[in-house]
């Protein structure tokens, strides 16, 4: 974390295969490569505070595992002829539990790195989250106290995009003027497994 709090410039890069189909509301397949990536330049305000990277909180909750995985591929049940007729490479969810997962943990990581750098969500201009559900987005906001204005969305432009969210979202935050030089950014995430982050930067453009 140090290094990426000295460099002058991070390269956010981020590629996952999809190929899902959620069982439980038996929505229809699709194939698809979600990629992504951002640069996140250093440097400093004309009043000559830092910007860039401030912090980051990372958490994995293997509990969360049956909740949302997927059954086929990695070392314990190898790619085969067999896992792929058998339908095991989409991903299976359950929708409530990972819901209120996803709600409570991006409040918690939210505030637990907040009150860690000494700010509260009154400090925060723009709070870009992942662009899973709009229910998620809404209740976490909600939890978190924060005005609509103080939020990026745009899943209704393009739908949930896994690896791309985030920064689809920062780009058109960027786009539309909701970002500047010196803004205080806090990103939120949650994914299978269970995962779950957030990071604090200070804007840097």
């Amino acid at each position: 974390m140090n290094a990426i709090r000295e460099a002058a410039s991070v390269i956010l890069l981020r590629a996952v295969p999809n190929d899902f189909e959620v069982f439980l509301l038996r929505r229809h397949k699709k194939a698809s490569f979600m990629a992504s990536a951002f640069v996140f330049p250093g440097g400093a305000t004309e009043e000559g505070e830092d910007t860039g990277f401030i912090d980051f909180l990372g958490e994995i909750d293997g509990s969360g595992g049956e909740f949302l995985y997927m059954p086929g591929g990695g070392s314990r049940k190898p790619s085969s002829a067999e896992t792929v007729a058998a339908g095991m490479h989409y991903v299976h969810q359950e929708g409530q539990q990972v819901f209120k997962y996803a709600v409570r943990k991006m409040y918690e990581m939210s505030t637990s790195l907040l009150e860690r750098n000494k700010l509260t969500t009154k400090d925060i201009d723009l709070l870009i989250p992942h662009q899973a559900n709009r229910r998620i987005i809404d209740a976490t906001t909600e939890r978190l106290g924060l005005a609509p204005e103080q939020v990026m969305i745009n899943i209704n432009r393009y739908g949930n995009t896994t690896a791309g969210t985030i920064p689809l979202a920062t780009y058109d935050a960027i786009a539309e003027g909701r970002l500047s030089k010196g803004r205080l950014v806090l990103f939120a995430a949650v994914g299978a497994g269970y995962t779950a982050g957030a990071s604090l930067w200070r804007w840097s453009f």
